[in-house]
């Protein structure tokens, strides 16, 4: 794509970052992003509650404030009622008021699959500003949230689990990050991005590519959700995540004692995933003091080395 030549954008699409910024004046800049997909779980409510906060969520990891939002729907107007339809936007509508974000309007085409999303807009200090190109050698890594959603909608769809199994998954996916979001700034994180449809190592090597070091994860340490190791053992796998693995595979090197099963896990693509934020050891414990009471993990997952690429390790559990 042609580079944007424009003072004010602040953070472009250069390193792959979750959102970008553009400075409006030098106390106020907007972050802007937009996310939608089809839907991964059968409930329309749901759908709509978790491709909403997937939307907010890559404003929340440059460390910015939503404040309105566009709803962006394809729907097979046909073949589905629209009843089902209505569901979808009355759940993404549910998070963005939690958000405290005003959804504006949007556009809706006719579409023989459905899909929703929202383009996003957020306000952050252009001084306070939290990329994913700032990691540092020393500092340790923090996930917010487990890994497997990718895995439990797949088993979902090929009635692997049922409703009632994937229910965590759901509950995951419709936490939003802002208080992960505050704490970080609380914290003065180095960086932070979003674990989403790259999966964990693939949006870590954005991050260690776009800081100039590299990162070591310690997979034991590495949150997964119930049953995940063993749906993958059975090759319930979404396609996406096996993309990703081979892809990963070119810039991660893995410990020989690492499971297969677990190799694919630390890949496959996430929906609303947690943050994996880069911040200075002795910043733990405010960080954890941040997330009390809080819905989220502040699992330390390994730590950031002078290099380059993914270092893959597996401690005794």
């Amino acid at each position: 794509m042609p580079v944007t030549a424009d003072e004010h954008v602040l953070v472009g699409y250069g390193t792959a970052d979750d959102a970008g910024v553009y400075k409006v004046r030098d106390d106020l800049a907007l972050v802007q992003t937009v996310d939608f997909f089809t839907p991964i779980v059968d409930d329309p409510f749901d759908f709509g509650r978790i491709a909403a906060a997937n939307a907010l969520s890559d404003v929340y990891a440059m460390g910015g404030t939503p404040i309105s939002a566009l709803n962006i729907v394809a729907f097979p107007i046909d073949t589905l009622d629209l009843r089902i339809l209505e569901r979808i936007l009355e759940g993404g509508a549910a998070i963005a008021r939690q958000a405290g974000v005003a959804i504006l309007g949007g556009h809706t085409i006719k579409d023989s699959e459905p899909k929703y999303g929202m383009a996003v807009v957020g306000t952050i200090d252009p001084g306070s500003i939290v990329t994913n190109g700032n990691a540092r050698p020393g500092d340790i890594l923090v996930l917010t949230k487990p890994l497997g959603t990718g895995v439990l909608a797949t088993a979902l769809k090929r009635e692997a689990i049922d409703e009632g199994a994937m229910q965590e998954a759901v509950e995951w996916m419709v936490t939003l990050n802002d208080r992960a979001a505050a704490a970080m700034l609380t914290a003065g994180a180095h960086a932070a991005t979003d674990i989403t449809g790259y999966g964990l190592l693939g949006h870590g090597a954005e991050m260690a590519r776009a800081s100039n070091v590299a990162l070591e994860i310690d997979a034991s340490r590495v949150p997964l959700m119930p049953r995940v190791l063993e749906l993958i053992e059975h090759d319930v796998v979404p396609d996406g995540s096996k993309d990703n693995a081979v892809l990963h595979a070119e810039f991660t090197a893995f410990d020989a004692s690492l499971p297969a099963a677990l190799r694919i896990a630390l890949s496959d693509a996430q929906t609303s995933g947690g943050l994996l934020v880069s911040l200075a050891p002795d910043k733990r414990s405010l960080f954890e003091h941040e997330m009390r009471g809080v819905h989220a993990l502040t699992a330390v997952i390994g730590k950031v080395r002078e290099g380059a690429g993914i270092s893959v390790t597996c401690s005794p559990r």
